[in-house]
Formats: C-alpha cells, structure tokens, sequence
C-alpha cells in the first residue's frame, strides 16, 4: 500500500482566494509560504518556535465531527503547508486595510496607542480577531487569555488591554463596578482637575494653589466614541466550497519534498499499516514539537504521518469509569470537553479534571493549545510535559494499535523508560488516553512553577492523589508524581508506600518531606540547574496538597466527629490557585494650554503616524522588501567553542547542498577585515575564535532552507584553548580593558572616620537579552559601478552602518547609501551589533556581485549579537544614626564580552550614576571592564545607568534596615536639593525630583497601604506583601561630546507638501511622529501635509547612533532649525500677499526663484567632561521620576505578582503624552524583566542555552502590575530642549527597581516569621528561584546545597 505517486494537489482558502499548490515541500511553513510564495508579509517571523506570536493567524476548518465551523489561531512559523488541505486561513491583510477600511481590532490598538514599533501587532491583531469571531461580545478575562501567547517588547502591554477592552461587554474603566468602591476612576476622576498632585484640591500643600488658570489635567489618550462598532455580520464568509467537500470521502494524502515525505491517511487502518511500514515515522498533529525538533535540534524525520482526519483520534468517549480521548484531540478541545463535566458534574468526581484543567491554563500559548495533541504530549515524553505528571498520579489509561491489535497500558512508573523514550513500541500507535474520575474520599491537585506565568515551561511540575479508606483520614492510596527531577515523570514510590494506611496529620507531613527530600534527589550538576530550589518545590508542593486536602477533609466532614486538625487561618492563603484581578489603570498628562491653535498637534497625543499601517501589516520593514530576481540567501556559520584556534574550515560538504552558491570567509573581505568601534574586531575570524558565535564565515544559497542546511554542513575543526567566561574569572585572571575609570570626590576616609556604622556588601546584575521582535537584518544590493553599493538594514546607527561597510569593502563611504525605514525594536542592541551583519552581507554581495539577503534566526540573534553587560558591584558606606550618608566607596565590574564595542561608555555611564539621586558628600569610585570569551555586551536602554543606580538601591536599603527607620524616609533625607553639585560637581538645575516624590507617595496612600501590608502580613503565613519606592534621575546626553549633534533635510514641493528627513531613526519609539509635531509648529501647517519616508546617509550625512534618548532633543532642534531657514526666505512673500494660504505662498516662492530646500543643524552646547580633574559638564540635564510598587510573593514556591505601581514622571512639557507615556510604560515593563524574570543562562564554557522565548522569559501580558498609573509631571517646562520638552526613552527604565525592593521587604517578612532577622543578599533578577531560596523555612533546611567547588555547575553566573 505504497502512497500514491502522482502528485496529489493540495487545496486551501488565504483571504477568500482559492490556493492549489501541486509539489509542496513538507518541510515548508505556512509563515514562509504566505511571506515568499503569495507575498503577503503582514505575518511576522519572530522567533520561529511558537514562543512570540508575530506570526499568528486565524485557521477556519468545517469539523465534520461536530458539524460546525471553528476558527482558532494558530503560529504560522511551525504549521506545516501539508497541514492546511480544506482549510481556509485569515492572515492580517484579510480583515482590513488603510486603503478601504480597517477592521476595529486594528483601528482600536492603532488609535489606543498599543503599537510602538509594530512588528508584534499584526499577530495581536489576529489574536483579537479570531477572539471576535469566537465570541463578539467577549468578557475581560477572555481578551486577556487570548494573549497568553503573544509578546510585545515595547508597549507594556497596557494600552493594548485598555484599546481592546472597548471590546469587552463587562466594559467600564476598569472591570470593577463603574466608579464604585476600589474603582481605579473614583479616586481620580474628581482629582483629574481640581488636584493635580492628590491632596484634595487646593487643600493646605496642594501644588495647585495659586494656579487658578492653570490648564487642566486630562486623562484620556483617546476617545473610543470615534471608534466604529464591531458587526459581527460583516465579517468574510467560509468558503462554501469547503463546506461542501467535507461529505465527500478524503483520500490518502502524499507530498514529498527534498528531504521529508508528509502521509496525511484517512482511515485507522491506514495508519496503523503506514507505521508497520515505517515504524520510525513521526506521527504529526499541530508540529509543534516536530517543528521544533527540525529547526532548532537539527533532527530530521524523513517520513511523517498526519492523523488528523481519523475519526477514532478524535473522538471523546464518556465512559463508566472516566473520559477518553482520541490521541489527535488538541489540548483546547480537551479543555472544552473538561470545562463542561466540571461544570455538571459533582465535585467530587471531578478532582482529576479540575487539575488537568489548571495545568492546561498555564500550558503553552493559545495559538499552541489549538493545534498541539494530546497524545504528541504523552509521546513527546518530556521529562518537564505539565500533563504527565497528572495522568500519571491519575493513572490514566493509554490505548496503543498496531497491526497486532490493541492493548491498553496504565500510565505508571513504567511507562517512561529514559530520556524522552516509552515503553511505546515503534510499530505502535497511541489511539486514545482515558482520564479517570475521582471518587468520594479521593482528592487531586496539579502545581506547576515556571520562570513566567503565561506560556512557559515548568522549572518542576507535578500531580498528587490520595484516597482516603471511607469516612476516615486514613491513607488508603496515595500517589505523588513529578516532573523535572529526573530524566523522565517520576512517581515517588517509596514515601508513597511509606505514606500507605497512615492518618493525615502534621506528623504525616514531616515524615513525608522528609522521604521526599531524600528520594527526589537531584545531582548537584543536573541539567537545567536550579538544584536547590527544584529540591525545595517538591516538598513545597507536597505541602501545599497537604493543606488543600486538609481543608476539603474537614470541610467535607462536618458533622463526623472532626478526624483531622483544621487548617490554621493563617495557612489558607497557601492553598488558593492563583487568580488575577481584573486590570485597572489611569494615565494623567496636562492639557495644553488654552487657546492653542487647533492645528497645533505640540503637546497632544497624537497616534504613532504608522500605527494604522503597522495594524494592517501593511508597514515594510527590512526582511518585507520584495525579493530581486537573482538575490540568494546568507546564513552566518559561526563557532561552536568560546576560544579556540581555527584548525581547518571545510565547506565541501555544503557544496552538495542543493541550490548552493559559494562560501564566504575572510580571504574573500576585498577591504579590511579588521572592524568594530574600538577595532578590536574582525569581519570574519581568522585564527582564533573567541566567543561561542563568533562569525566564521558565510553561506550563499538560492532560499533561506538550503543556505541554512549549507551551513549546518560546513566542518571546522579546532584546538580549545581555556576560556574567561565571568567576571570571576576575570578577576582572578586580571582579564581587563585599560584604562581604570575612576570618580573621586571629598574626603572618603574622613567620611567613613566621622560615620556612626559602616556596612560592605556587594551585589551582582544579571545581564539581559534586547528581544526586539524583529531580529537583525540587512539586505545589500550592489549596483554594478564604481563600487556602489544600497543596503536596506535594521539599524539605529546608518552612519556606522556605512562606515564599516566601506571599511570592509575598501571603498570611500560616498559609495554606500545605508537606507532605513523603520525597525522592529532596537533599545540599543541596533545601535553598534547590526554590522557585525551587514560587513558579512556586503562582503558577500561584492563578491557575487548579485543581491544578498539575510536575517538571523531568533536563536542565531541572542546567540550572535549580545545584550546588556552584567555588573558586580562591591561597596562599603558609612553613615549616621539617622540614616544620613557621609561617605561611600565602590567598585564595579562590567562583563565587556570579547572586544571593547561600547563597554567604555557603558561604565562611564554607570560611574556617573552610582548617586541614583542621592547626595554623597564623600565618594571614591571605580569601574572595570571585564574582556571575557562571551560575545560581546553593547547598548540596552538605560547604558549602564541602571547598574548603576540598583547598587546605590541596595546599599541604600541595607543601610535603612540597619538604622532600623522606614526605608522612605532614609531616602528622602539623602535626597539632593536644588542647587547641589553631584558627585561629577554638575550643579542640578530644575531639581523636580522632590517634588515627584511627594506627588508619588501622595497619590499611591502609600503610608494607609504600608499598614494595610503590615496587617496582611500577619494572616498570612505563606504569602507576603512588600511595597517600595524609589526616585531616579538620569542624566542626558552622549557621554561623547561630540555625538550631540543633529541635522535635518527639509523639501517643500509646489503643492505644499512637506518631505521632512533627520539623522533619527523610527524603532516605534514615536521619533518620527514627534519631528512631524515640530515641523508643523514651526512652519504652522497641518501635520497632514508633512511626511517622513525613511532615514538615510545620502540625505542627512554624519548622523548620531538614535540612541541616549537624546533623539527628540537634537533632531527636533536641527528640525526646527532648517524650517525656520525656508520661512526666512518666505517673508518678503507672506509680506505682500498677508492673506494668502500656505500653498499660495510657495507657488508664488517657486515662481520668484526662491530656494524651497534647507538644511538644519543642531549642537547641544557647553558640553564636556574630565574624569581625572572630576570637573566639566557630562550632561545637558536630568529627567526625574519615582515609582512606588506594590507585590505578593508566594514563599512556598517564589512566585511574586505585581500588585500596583505608581509612576510619577517629569518630561517637561510633554511634545506628545500619549507616546510619552507609552515609553515610560514600556520602559519599567522592559525594567521589571530586567530585575524579576530575564536570566540569561551560560555553562562554564560559555556557551548560552537561552537562545529564545523557549528559554528566555520576557514580561507578557500578565506580569504588568494589576493597578499601573501613570502620571505626568504638571507645570515643569524645560528650558533646554525643543519646545520645553524632555528626553523619556531611558529614564524611567531604572523605576521598575522599586518592584525588586519591594520583593526585598516582602522576603525579609517571610525571613521575619522564620526567627531569621539579619541583612540578606539579592542579586538581580528576582527570579522565582531567588525568591524561594531567599524565604528560609523548614523545607529550605531540608535541601542543603552543595559545597561550590565540589561539582561542576550546568551553568555559571556570567
């Protein structure tokens, strides 16, 4: 029964239109066939493993099963084109367009500002829609479930769930009843205009009075009454082809492609042949292990078989003894069909469905749970499945065929026999799994704990049942089944047996843990680390179920006489499932003045002017640009060792690769190899390897799959040389960058003489991965004379772009022409790391003479291009009894990578902020760069700054504790006054910070709330609430001088319109929209008739890396600068005909001869710092700003939820609130995994393991602060910036701290009820790790490390 050979045709529905493809490659994506094969590029490569969402779309099929249409979203990036026969797909541009209408999912998050640099929208967008077409009145709750699988890296998420919630038929302000008790608008809504700073109005200390006619506060960003309403009927319709095909018989289905042949049966018979057949095929459902498996493990399966269409696996049987389910049932519909039991059945019998039900809340991401199967979960047999472990306690049922017949197998201890292996025979097929029903006296629980919440895999997870002999609390079975400690699902079998016919009480639960800490040991060298605190959560978990059980015992015994102790009222709040409040926020920015013209869009919240776009997918970024005709595709080969010296390349068996072109490496740079801003780089390496990434060389081929095959082909050999991965080491080795920055000011040893108490500690940063949503990306285009050559690059530095460029190819920089239209995110990591990209795809151009094209992989990016240094900071202080600081000694060390890049910056910045906004009379400081065998660290939002100032945090705060005051009122105290000189002797001028602080403490009741936490935390012995606030000032500037400079091009045409361009570029940051603000103040016209097409070095020379925050201040003044030239030269026009209109003005310009194009140019002045001398001027000013956060922490397992935040910013007089506001949101989000969940995990070696959203955990939708306001400082111009504005991209970044310390205060509460009281130490971030272990009880002393040094760690602290 060999598959037919003639080729079978494939027939699917994008968009309505009809898709019939002949030979199509198994291995091909539906992402890659939408974006190369139909052109639609509205659907977005993010990360490649199902982990981001940019690439979602909505799947609509006819289940002939269930006689109706579903629709559900699905990651194009691993749904095989096999996949989609009979299926009709809606991708973004399907649902609407800027050209006719846009749909209301894209008009509402476009108008609500909830895009910033766009590349996430398109698949929020669909999420939303596929929601919509679901349920068109959906709850809150829906909405926000609807995006567990999507991430954004620049909005914060906040005005997305705000834009959306218009939606939502339980619509108010904030989910809790409309201006009721706790409602986020009643407290505000009547200080929105009486009280600016939240004393009553105009009472005693209201910074209001005496400002009777001052401008209103606001607090809308938009109004939802223009949006248009959602009519469901509009809606395009299924295909009606499709209905009809589903009656008509499937046949067999078979495509083959290069290497993979796809088998799609239709009958169980069918199937079960093909696997005695091919007994090593893979049976594939959603791919959503598969897919990955081929893409990132290199694996690869030549026969897969689909067995989507066979009834009997899809089938769900209600049975005597429980539910089964057909193997290719998704986890949705298992979710669905459970939902409903649960809800109709008595609890009692549903104990193991509830707890399959709360592992499958936190499993994956919607667009996973729709396709993935549960049968590809059991048969994945992933030491870490969150599902294993409940069908094990359960000891559910496994029906398995074969052309033998059928057997049915319990889930037991047996079933997994190794890594990633099962009893499960390779000519058999999982047919259906069978979840029991509880009993009376049987009660289960599932925990799980992950880095994140929402889509993550499980750090340890696990499924608990116990039966009880009938009317007692007697054990009479008991079952305890773990993942992820050990290779596979493990049972604790013996504390079970010793567990057997024992009565339920504290004794039980001390031999329990006790047994349990012994048999799920873990070597302290585990994969996966985290030793100690995987050993811990078993026994938390252990403790929890005991708890839960406790409390439905005496709960279900009432009456009896009670058998069991109850559960003590200060231990119930450890047994509650987490549940989320509905979210509440408010946003408050000053109104423009009165009487400003309507025209005038300075100072109002204009909508991102490519927001619409981006919503549709009609906005290009780098990798959207058409394919040319001869273009071929470059993939980096990089090295697999930290340092080594290159023995031999051998690309030979690349060569076969089909569709090869050739191999690239450094005998192929026509210029210099040597490259980088400190030239302590190269193009390609030569000799010697220092880092795990460093490039090699590159591959050309004909498409992205067969250069990427080549690459993997190409053979190096090495000799390892020993690597310097941390600062340790480095320390320890003296591997430094010179020179030693130091900052000395006062007497520091005199200062330390007259302190009361000295404290020494020291605490290290973690570093932490930029996450753009779109990866870098260059493509070069040679254009066949003198050497020239156009580059389409992802970069916030064209100039440096263009620089190395001409480097590498030995041609003058008037050669090369580096276009950028806009980015999908940068924060600095675009700012220097993109060229080690674009030299290697230039180099590769000029040597073809053809176009290239490349952009890296997910994986290939963290790996290549760095991210934020890592710091360690020592440091002694000396203070007095009241919490004053008189001297301060300190040092830091930055992880530079293996060459200099801006390292040098980066501390420089770091040293200027090590005050935070404290003043220390006295201070001696130094900074060093550690080189090491990593790649190399470069720019993140913030540049040191932020490293900086967390140490200051963490002495200041140890400092507090020790003075036994509040924290709040110790830094107030040391908070600098206006006029005071910094520890760099900078006189602070417009010191708003105090007055940011008392606004903040004001409108967060910080001090009703304080006691409120002291109460909670003495109910609660297992949760504890912390709260802190913390101010920051920030410098702004380039430390370089000279990089302060601007300049502006400014075309105005016959008709009026206006072609505006400047040095910055847009990486959703809003520079774009603010410049068109400026220009249309300064040449008063309407923001209509100005538009900004691209940045680009042939039109605005010699420009500053968009970086430092400084964009909007020097580009806005070179802006204004080259407009006020072009209205100069229109006087003597406007002066004869005053009446006129603008375009009268400049045809009557054009006709007298005079010149309608000017530059502009702009230098902050005075600017210039010398660190030996400590005098001079390092920045233009400061941005100010303080946060007050509140968390809950879990001291069983660490979680933490972020309970509300209060941010109170000064950006002068805001050019735009509604992007201001956006980057301050975005930034403390970005802080917030920066200090709480962003770990970076290296082995000793040096080599990363988090290479992606897999393992790399940045905040998503649900880890934003319940309660999030954000206010604008109110009467605060700036006398410094364009139109009295202020810088805002860095600044508020560093706020996000005050959730870390208010983890902090919560920690030393638990520490507290423990007897342990003395000072801690908390490096950054706060993972739920950390968090854990810091929260010492009886189940931490049950885990003892291990002595360091005495094994070899997974992996090191970089």
């Amino acid at each position: 029964m060999a598959p037919n050979e003639t080729g079978d045709e494939l027939v699917f529905f994008v968009n309505g239109k009809k898709v019939v493809e002949k030979d199509v490659d198994p291995e091909t994506t539906l992402l890659t066939y939408l974006r190369r094969k139909l052109g639609l590029c509205g659907t977005k490569l993010g990360c490649g493993e199902g982990g981001c969402g940019a690439c979602t779309v909505m799947i609509s099929k006819y289940d002939p099963f269930r006689k109706k249409i579903l629709h559900h979203t699905a990651n194009a990036c691993l749904f095989p084109v096999c996949a989609l026969h009979h299926v009709a797909v809606t991708t973004v541009e399907g649902i609407g367009n800027t050209k006719s209408r846009l749909h209301p999912a894209q008009e509402r998050i476009a108008k609500s500002h909830g895009s910033q640099c766009g590349f996430c929208t398109p698949g929020i967008v669909m999420s939303m829609y596929t929601l919509l077409r679901n349920k068109p009145e959906p709850k809150m709750e829906d909405i926000e479930d609807a995006f567990q699988g999507n991430l954004c890296r620049c909005t914060g998420y906040r005005p997305i769930l705000e834009g959306y919630r218009t939606f939502a038929k339980d619509l108010n302000c904030c989910g809790r009843v409309a201006n009721g008790t706790g409602c986020c608008r009643s407290e505000r809504e009547s200080s929105m205009n009486g009280d600016c700073c939240g004393g009553k109005a105009n009472g005693p200390g209201c910074c209001m009075n005496g400002k009777e006619d001052s401008t209103m506060m606001s607090s809308s960003l938009f109004d939802s009454s223009e949006f248009q309403p959602l009519d469901p009927t509009q809606e395009p319709i299924f295909p009606p082809e499709l209905m009809t095909q589903s009656n008509k018989q499937q046949k067999q289905m078979c495509f083959k492609g290069e290497r993979v042949m796809w088998i799609q049966p239709t009958t169980l018979k069918e199937l079960v042949a093909l696997k005695s057949q091919y007994p090593n095929a893979k049976l594939v459902v959603g791919n959503t292990e598969v897919g990955i498996e081929m893409r990132l493990k290199n694996l690869l399966y030549p026969v897969i078989i689909a067995p989507a269409w066979i009834s009997e696996m899809n089938a769900v049987q209600h049975t005597e003894t429980g539910i089964t389910f057909g193997a290719a049932c998704t986890l949705h519909s298992v979710e669905e069909v459970l939902r409903k039991v649960v809800a109709e059945l008595p609890p009692y019998k549903t104990e193991v469905f509830q707890a399959v039900l709360e592992q499958l809340r936190w499993f994956a991401g919607p667009q996973i749970r729709n396709v993935a199967a549960i049968g590809g979960n059991i048969m994945t047999a992933s030491p870490i499945s969150d599902l294993n472990p409940v069908l094990m306690a359960s000891g559910s049922k496994l029906t398995l065929v074969s052309k033998e017949g059928k057997r049915t197998v319990v889930m037991n201890e047996k079933f997994f026999t190794g890594y990633r292996k099962t009893i499960v025979k390779p000519e058999e097929i999982l047919l259906s799994v069978e979840i029991p029903y509880s009993k009376k006296g049987e009660y289960f629980s599932a925990f799980k704990q992950a880095s994140r919440r929402e889509d993550d895999i499980a750090i340890v997870t696990c499924g608990m049942r116990v039966l009880f002999q009938d009317g007692t609390s007697r054990v009479e079975e008991i079952k305890l089944s773990y993942g992820g400690m050990a290779p596979t699902t493990v049972l604790a079998l013996k504390t079970c047996q010793e567990l057997t016919g024992r009565d339920w009480n504290e004794k039980l639960l001390q031999d329990a843990c006790r047994s349990l800490a012994g048999e799920m040991d873990l070597s302290p060298s585990a994969p996966g680390g985290m030793v100690d605190f995987r050993r811990t959560l078993t026994l938390s978990f252990f403790f929890k179920f005991y708890l839960t059980v406790l409390q439905k015992l005496s709960k279900n015994q009432k009456g009896t006489n009670n058998l069991c102790e109850p559960v003590p009222s200060n231990y119930i709040s450890a047994t509650e499932l987490f549940h989320k409040d509905p979210i509440a926020n408010a946003q408050l920015f000053q109104e423009v003045p009165r009487g400003q013209a309507i025209e005038d869009m300075v100072g109002r919240p204009l909508m991102h002017v490519s927001a619409a776009k981006q919503a549709c997918g009609e906005a290009v970024y780098c990798d959207d640009i058409p394919h040319y005709e001869n273009e071929l595709y470059l993939t980096l080969v990089t090295s697999t060792k930290a340092h080594a010296k290159i023995l031999s390349v051998d690309a030979s068996e690349a060569q076969s690769v089909p569709g090869f072109v050739c191999y690239v490496s450094a005998n192929d740079v026509p210029g210099s190899n040597i490259t980088g801003i400190a030239n302590d780089e190269t193009v390609f390496a030569k000799d010697v390897v220092t880092c795990v990434g460093h490039i090699i060389g590159a591959v050309l081929a004909d498409t992205q799959e067969h250069s990427r095959r080549a690459a993997k082909a190409v053979k190096i050999k090495y000799e390892e040389l020993k690597p310097i991965v941390t600062i340790q080491e480095a320390i320890e080795k003296q591997s430094f960058l010179k020179p030693i920055k130091r900052i000395k000011k006062g007497d520091v040893k005199k200062g330390f003489e007259e302190s009361d108490h000295i404290l020494e500690g020291e605490m290290y940063l973690g570093g932490q991965e930029h996450f753009y949503l779109e990866t870098h990306c260059t493509l070069a285009v040679p254009k066949g004379e003198d050497g020239e050559m156009e580059l389409f690059v992802s970069t916030q530095n064209p100039t440096k772009t263009q620089e190395f460029t001409a480097n590498a190819l030995g041609v003058p920089s008037n050669r090369i022409v580096v276009r950028v239209k806009r980015m999908g995110g940068g924060f600095g990591g675009k700012e220097t790391r993109n060229t080690v990209l674009t030299t290697a795809v230039a180099v590769a151009a000029f040597k073809t003479g053809r176009p290239v094209r490349c952009m890296l992989d997910r994986d290939e990016d963290m790996l290549i291009s760095g991210g934020r240094h890592p710091f360690l900071g020592r440091y002694k202080v000396g203070f007095m009894k009241n919490g004053r600081v008189k001297s301060l000694e300190v040092s830091y060390y930055c992880n530079g990578g293996n060459s200099a890049d801006l390292s040098y910056g980066v501390l420089d910045r770091a040293l200027l902020h090590l005050d935070n906004a404290y003043n220390i009379p006295n201070v001696s400081s130094m900074g060093i760069i550690c080189k090491t065998n990593l790649p190399s660290n470069t720019a993140f939002r913030g540049f040191g700054g932020p490293q900086g100032m967390m140490i200051a945090e963490c002495w200041m705060s140890d400092l507090a504790r020790k003075c036994g005051l509040p924290p709040e009122e110790v830094r107030k105290l040391n908070l600098y006054n206006e006029g005071d000189l910094t520890h760099f002797n900078q006189k602070l001028e417009g010191f708003t910070l105090r007055r940011c602080w008392d606004e903040c403490l004001s409108s967060s009741s910080y001090h009703a709330r304080k006691k409120l936490i002291e109460e909670f935390n003495k109910q609660n012995r297992w949760k504890k609430r912390g709260m802190c606030i913390i101010p920051t000032k920030f410098g702004i500037s380039f430390t370089i001088p000279f990089l302060n400079q601007a300049g502006a091009l400014v075309h105005v045409y016959t008709d009026g319109s206006v072609l505006l361009t400047h040095g910055g570029t847009e990486m959703g940051q809003g520079l774009h929209t603010k410049m068109i603000q400026v220009a249309s103040r300064s040449l008063g016209i309407p923001t209509s008739k100005i538009h900004i097409s691209e940045t680009s070095t042939n039109t605005v020379p010699n420009t500053s890396p968009t970086a430092a925050s400084v964009s909007s201040d020097i580009n806005g003044m070179a802006v204004h600068n080259a407009c006020q030239t072009i209205l100069k030269r229109l006087e003597p026009i406007k002066q004869s005909n005053p009446k006129g209109s603008w375009e009268d003005w400049i045809k009557a310009a054009y006709v007298n001869c005079i010149s309608l194009s000017a530059t502009g140019f702009y230098r902050i002045p005075d600017l210039g710092y010398d660190f030996e001398k400590n005098e001079g001027k390092p920045f233009c000013y400061f941005s100010y700003g303080v946060a007050c956060s509140e968390v809950e922490i879990d001291c069983l397992t660490g979680d933490h939820k972020n309970i509300r935040t209060d941010i109170v910013m000064d950006v002068g007089t805001s050019l735009n609130p509604a992007i201001d506001i956006g980057q301050i949101e975005g930034a403390f989000v970005q802080g917030l995994g920066l200090f709480t969940m962003e770990e970076l995990r290296y082995s000793p070696e040096g080599n990363l393991y988090t290479r992606g959203p897999g393992m790399y955990k940045i905040p998503a939708f649900g880890d934003i602060p319940t309660e999030f306001y954000v206010s604008l400082l109110r009467d605060c111009p700036n006398s410094k910036a364009v139109y009295s504005s202020k810088a805002v991209g860095e600044p508020p970044l560093f706020l996000s701290a005050s959730v870390f310390y208010a983890i902090k205060d919560a920690i030393y509460a638990a520490r507290k009820d423990s007897g342990v009281t003395e000072a801690f130490r908390l490096d950054s971030p706060a993972t739920p790790e950390r968090i854990r272990n810091a929260c010492v009880d009886i189940f931490t002393k049950m885990c003892p490390s291990a002595e360091p040094g005495t094994f070899k760690p997974w992996c090191v602290r970089v």
